[in-house]
């Protein structure tokens, strides 16, 4: 035998050894897993994706990227994934909207969240929360009510945009308080809260993480928060529940979903990578101090969460007659 086939020979041997060492199935997860958000950089939703992607990328063995893509609402960010390889290297960081509230808001998106989506984990909750200008005479979610039904005028309230959950968490208010409320819709939380500051505008609900900086500085005056219980981070704002108005709650929640195709085993590992990074001690402190509550979930648990909010938000939408723009 020549020297160069034995040469050959333990080159082959050596790469079949190697091969036997390599990880495979759940644990083969090096190299590059992008976290596409329907959002720009800044935002609230940014902002949850870079504080957990260093932990979440160690948990992982892998390296996080994040792909912004915003635009039509999220739905294109959401197709993207949709179509993407199911190797498990490109998943969708959602807010509530895009999954569970846009297939009922648009008369078509090009997706179907339970044929196209499969859950990973629950990530945070934020809830929602209306606030005033610190001009603003009112001091509660009575005086609000009381005040609309006395002036001549409706009182002029915010949102992000239609069939947004600011917008969506009014029409439940409007509905439940009979309030008599003007809503003005913004492109976007940015000029929406812009206004808010200059005091064009009476009021707006909208998530703690987008207003805590503002409240915290003594721009803006929180009333009251639509969820089951108070806020940690404000621990003196009542609930509406309260205010005796319990069946206006509305939580922006964001959850990590995979393509349907990729692997159990592997969206088993990254569930459960999202429990650890959600449990480090410094991810969790930066996450509660923006006023987003950390809340992994099993796979069931976020399928669960996704059904029942998309038969209430559908709900709301019906009622009120809304549609996208």
């Amino acid at each position: 035998m020549t020297q160069n086939r034995l040469h050959k020979i333990g080159a082959a041997l050596a790469l079949t050894g190697a091969a036997a060492l390599a990880p495979t199935g759940a644990h083969a997860q090096a190299g590059t897993t992008h976290l596409v958000i329907a959002f720009p950089a800044g935002g609230p939703v940014d902002f949850v994706v870079r504080t957990i992607s260093d932990q979440l990328g160690k948990e992982m063995k892998t390296t996080i990227v994040v792909d912004n893509k915003p635009g039509a609402n999220g739905n294109i960010a959401a197709e993207y994934v949709a179509r993407a390889n199911p190797d498990g290297n490109t998943l969708f960081f959602s807010s509530v909207g895009t999954i569970v509230i846009n297939p009922s808001l648009y008369e078509k998106v090009p997706f179907n969240t339970f044929r196209d989506f499969q859950p990973v984990s629950l990530v945070v909750n934020n809830s929602t929360i209306f606030v005033v200008n610190q001009a603003s005479p009112l001091k509660s979610i009575p005086e609000l009510v009381e005040a609309s039904k006395k002036g001549k005028e409706p009182v002029a309230i915010a949102s992000t945009g239609i069939g947004g959950m600011p917008h969506l968490t009014l029409e439940m208010f409007s509905s439940a308080s009979k309030a008599n409320l003007l809503h003005v819709p913004y492109k976007g939380a940015a000029p929406a809260i812009t206004d808010l500051l200059g005091n064009q505008v009476g009021g707006f609900f909208g998530d703690i993480p987008g207003l805590i900086g503002h409240i915290r500085g003594g721009k803006l005056r929180p009333l009251g928060i639509a969820a089951p219980k108070r806020s940690a981070v404000l621990p003196d704002v009542p609930t509406l529940g309260e205010a005796g108005y319990g069946v206006v709650e509305a939580n922006n929640w964001y959850a990590l979903v995979a393509p349907t195709k990729v692997p159990a085993a592997r969206v088993k590992a990254m569930n459960e990578a999202m429990a650890r990074t959600l449990a480090n001690a410094d991810v969790k402190e930066k996450l509660l101090k923006s006023g987003a509550e950390p809340a992994s979930s099993s796979q069931a648990e976020l399928l669960a969460l996704m059904k029942k909010d998309t038969a209430k938000w559908a709900a709301v939408i019906k009622e009120k007659g809304i549609k996208a723009e």
